[in-house]
C-alpha cells in the first residue's frame, strides 16, 4: 500500500495538469493558426513591397539612362543647345549678341613666377652628446631650389588685331615675374608688358601673332546711369569668359583702391553692379553696342553689387601716348592744392564756394619751385578757378582738369588773388618721377 501510494504520488508530480489535457491542446491549436495568419499577411506585404520597389528601380533607371541620351535621338533633351536659343525679349537679344561678338576679344592673364622650394630636415641641438639618436631633433626647412610657380591671374582684352591688350597695372606690376595670355580657344602665349602705369591703375601688354578679334572702344563720357552694362572676366582667376550683366549704378566716383601691393587713389571711376570679382581686373566693360566704355578693376569687399571700371576715355588716352611716346605721360602744372566747398569757405573765410586753393603742408611748399606754376607767379593763397574756361569743383577736380591735357600744351587760368582776378597763361610740363 505504502509503495502504491508513493508511485501515485510521484506520477502526480511528473503530470500536475494531467487531467486538463485537451483544454491545453485547444489552447496551442489557436495560437498556430494566429502564427500562420500573420506569416501569410506579412508575406502578402513584403510581396507588394517587392513588387512596386522593383517596377519604381525600372522606371527611373530607364528615365536616367533617356535623360542622358544625346540631343540628336527622339527624346527631348533637358537643356537646349545655346546655338538654337532664341528669345523673343529684345533686350535679352541684345545682350547675347554682345556677348557672341566679343567674347573671343577677352583673354585670361595667368602670372607665374619662380618661387624657392623648401625641404624639412631635423636639427640636433645638442650636437654629438646624444648621438644619432637623440630624442630631442628639432625640424627645421631650408631651400633646396626654385620653382615655376602660378601665383595669381586677371583678365584682359584686345584692343587691335595686332595683339595689343590692355588690363590692369595690379594684374602685371610684378616686374620679375612671367605673363601668359590664353585666348578664349585655349590657346597660350607669352606676353611681353609694354607699359605700366600705377596712377591710372592700366597696362598694356602684346603678344606676337595678327587678326586677333579685338573690341571697339565707346565713349565714357556719354554714359549714363540706369544703362545696361556686361562685364566679362577670368572671375577667381579661374572661370574663363564669366558674364555678368548688371546697369551704371553711378558716376563720378573717388575711391582708394588697393589692388596689388598699391594703394592708388582712382577718381571719375564708373560705378556698376554688374558683378565683378577677383581674377574680373582688367576685363571690359561694354555697353549694348558691343564698345568697351571701362576696364573693371575694384570691387568692394564685404558688399554685394558695387564694383568699379576705369572710363574707357582714359585708357583710350594710355594707348595713344603709347603709340606716340612709348610710354605714358602727365602734365605737370606744380601745385599743392585742397577744393573748396562750403565748408572749407567758411573755414577759411574765403570769398567763393568753388576751386583749388593752393596751400603748403608741414612738409612739402605750396608751389614747388621751378615749376610752371612757379615760373607763371602763383603763390600760397591764390585760388584757380579755372583753366580754359572750365571750372574747377569738388566733381569737376584740378586734377582730372589738367589730365586732359599733354605737356606741353598752353593753357589759361583763371586766379584769384586776394581780391583780384587774374588771367594767367602758362605751358605744362611733363611730370617725373610717378
Amino acid at each position: 500500500m505504502i509503495e502504491e501510494k508513493n508511485q501515485n504520488m510521484i506520477e502526480q508530480n511528473i503530470n500536475p495538469n494531467q487531467g486538463n489535457q485537451p483544454e491545453t491542446q485547444k489552447r496551442k491549436k489557436g495560437i498556430k493558426d494566429q502564427l500562420a495568419l500573420y506569416i501569410l499577411v506579412l508575406s502578402f506585404l513584403i510581396g507588394i513591397y517587392l513588387g512596386v520597389s522593383s517596377f519604381l528601380g525600372n522606371y527611373f533607371k530607364k528615365f536616367k539612362r533617356e535623360s542622358l541620351l544625346p540631343s540628336s535621338s527622339p527624346v527631348v533633351s533637358v537643356s537646349p543647345s545655346p546655338s538654337l536659343y532664341s528669345s523673343e525679349d529684345p533686350h535679352e537679344r541684345a545682350v547675347i549678341e554682345v556677348i557672341k561678338k566679343t567674347k573671343d576679344a577677352v583673354v585670361s592673364i595667368m602670372i607665374t613666377k619662380k618661387v624657392p622650394v623648401y625641404e624639412e630636415y631635423y636639427e640636433n641641438p645638442f650636437g654629438e652628446f646624444f648621438g644619432e639618436e637623440s630624442p630631442f631633433l628639432i625640424p627645421k626647412f631650408r631651400q633646396k631650389g626654385t620653382e615655376e610657380k602660378e601665383v595669381g591671374g586677371g583678365t584682359g582684352f584686345f584692343v587691335s588685331s595686332d595683339g595689343l591688350i590692355i588690363t590692369n597695372n595690379h594684374v602685371v606690376e610684378d616686374e620679375k615675374a612671367n605673363y601668359t595670355v590664353i585666348t578664349n580657344d585655349g590657346k597660350k602665349f607669352s606676353a611681353k608688358v609694354l607699359i605700366r602705369d600705377s596712377l591710372s591703375d592700366l597696362a598694356l601688354l602684346r603678344i606676337e601673332g595678327s587678326d586677333f578679334p579685338f573690341i571697339e572702344l565707346g565713349d565714357s563720357d556719354t554714359v549714363v546711369p540706369g544703362q545696361t552694362v556686361i562685364a566679362i572676366g577670368n572671375a577667381l582667376a579661374e572661370f574663363r569668359n564669366t558674364i555678368s550683366v548688371g546697369v551704371i549704378s553711378g558716376l563720378g566716383r573717388n575711391i582708394v583702391a588697393q589692388g596689388g601691393n598699391l594703394i592708388t587713389t582712382q577718381y571719375d571711376v564708373i560705378q556698376t553692379d554688374a558683378a565683378i570679382n577677383q581674377g574680373n581686373s582688367g576685363g571690359p566693360l561694354l555697353n549694348l553696342k558691343g564698345e568697351a566704355i571701362g576696364v573693371n578693376f575694384a570691387m568692394v569687399v564685404n558688399a554685394q553689387n558695387l564694383g568699379f571700371a576705369i572710363p574707357i576715355n582714359r585708357a583710350k588716352k594710355v594707348i595713344s601716348q603709347y603709340h606716340q611716346f612709348g610710354k605714358v605721360v602727365y602734365p605737370f602744372l606744380g601745385v599743392r592744392y585742397i577744393l573748396i566747398n562750403e565748408q572749407v569757405k567758411k573755414e577759411k573765410n574765403l570769398s567763393v564756394d568753388y576751386g583749388a586753393l593752393i596751400i603748403s603742408t608741414d612738409k612739402e611748399p605750396a608751389v614747388i619751385p621751378g615749376s610752371p606754376a612757379d615760373k607763371a607767379g602763383l603763390k600760397e593763397g591764390d585760388i584757380i578757378l579755372e583753366i580754359n574756361n572750365e571750372k574747377i569743383t569738388v566733381d569737376n577736380p584740378l586734377i582730372k582738369t589738367i589730365s586732359k591735357y599733354n605737356p606741353g600744351d598752353r593753357v589759361t587760368l583763371k586766379v584769384l588773388k586776394g581780391n583780384d582776378e587774374k588771367i594767367i597763361e602758362l605751358s605744362l610740363a611733363e611730370r617725373k618721377n610717378i
